[in-house]
């Protein structure tokens, strides 16, 4: 009887550990290349109970010529309406962050970011100049919280918001202001001067080689800065999938819906029409962007949970407010590692 007892037993324990296992097998997982989306896109993931993440993010945006609306446009048509217009505008942006959860449902963020900015700049006389800025932009802090995880698919939810650390006083100095400085136009601060909250909604499913996710973002602008205006409200719906090549390599693609609110009020010390860009009219739109990126992943050894990834960004579609100068090529890198 004892040993019926102790088959019995023994049974019951191996099939307790099997459905644990089973149970394991059918969440989604983070353990794999295509275990994060791809580098570009912030708050994708989560993590276990006492799991800490540190990363390192670095962007490179271009913008350069001219649209109108949807249209391509010349600096003659910015210049027969203004005194001057911008031409180019590389930005850097270096972007630290750091990822903490207290339990298996609740993730913790917090994002801290550098951006250095240049604009050259052509005037109706044909004069050229060139304005530059830098500094710490707002830090970004977030909560997340897992709804489900089960049938290699899993959904959480982000409330965040930003505090407005970042400069909306950059000055330097143009020909009509030498020899002293003059405040910078909106696309030249650092900061936005706000608390600005902001939801997210994801989406993640994989199976044995291929991972897809999807996100939706809204960040809402209340009040206004010290500058008495306020950047527009923006929202996005990011979707991408990506595929395994192997145990540490993973290829993905990525398309983006955005729409960009117009900036509301505007900054007394700013002339709207001197140059195109401190003209309110011609801020936010409406975007539709591409990626394609490669992410990597060390499963075991010295550097295991370490990542590397890159993306290549290019917009397929541009209808902005006004005339503004016309996003180019994105290029974004950067490493994770979690503990």
């Amino acid at each position: 009887m004892k040993k019926y007892i102790s088959a019995i037993l023994m049974m019951a324990t191996i099939a307790f550990y099997a459905q644990e296992i089973n149970d394991e097998s059918q969440k989604w997982s983070a353990g794999r290349p295509d275990g994060h989306a791809p580098i570009s896109v912030m708050g994708d993931h989560m993590h276990g109970k006492g799991e800490w993440m540190f990363s390192y993010r670095y962007m490179y945006m271009n913008m350069d010529e001219l649209k109108q609306g949807s249209d391509d446009a010349s600096f003659d048509d910015a210049l027969a309406n203004y005194m001057v217009t911008p031409t180019s505008m590389p930005m850097n942006m270096h972007m630290l962050g750091a990822m903490f959860a207290p339990s298996d449902k609740v993730t913790l963020m917090a994002m801290f970011n550098y951006l250095s900015m240049e604009m050259d700049h052509i005037t109706r006389m044909g004069g050229t100049f060139t304005t530059e800025s830098s500094g710490f932009g707002d830090i970004q802090l977030a909560i997340l919280y897992k709804f489900f995880n089960k049938n290699q698919q899993t959904l959480h939810g982000q409330l965040g918001f930003s505090i407005p650390t970042g400069s909306v006083t950059e000055s330097d100095v143009t020909p009509a202001s030498t020899p002293n400085e003059t405040e910078l136009p909106y696309p030249m601060q650092v900061g936005s001067g706000t608390f600005d909250p902001n939801l997210a909604l994801t989406y993640l499913g994989q199976n044995e080689s291929i991972s897809w996710g999807s996100q939706i973002r809204g960040v809402f602008r209340f009040g206004e800065n010290d500058r008495e205006y306020r950047y527009g409200n923006r929202y996005s719906l990011n979707n991408w999938f990506a595929v395994r090549t192997s145990n540490w390599i993973s290829l993905s693609a990525r398309i983006e819906g955005l729409i960009v609110g117009e900036i509301e009020r505007e900054d007394p010390n700013l002339n709207p029409m001197m140059v195109i860009t401190a003209d309110t009219n011609n801020s936010g739109g409406t975007y539709i962007n591409s990626g394609i990126g490669v992410n990597t992943y060390i499963s075991k050894g010295a550097l295991k949970n370490l990542r590397f990834g890159f993306e290549f960004g290019y917009p397929l579609y541009q209808d902005l407010n006004g005339i503004q100068l016309k996003i180019k090529e994105t290029l974004t890198l950067g490493t994770q590692y979690s503990f």
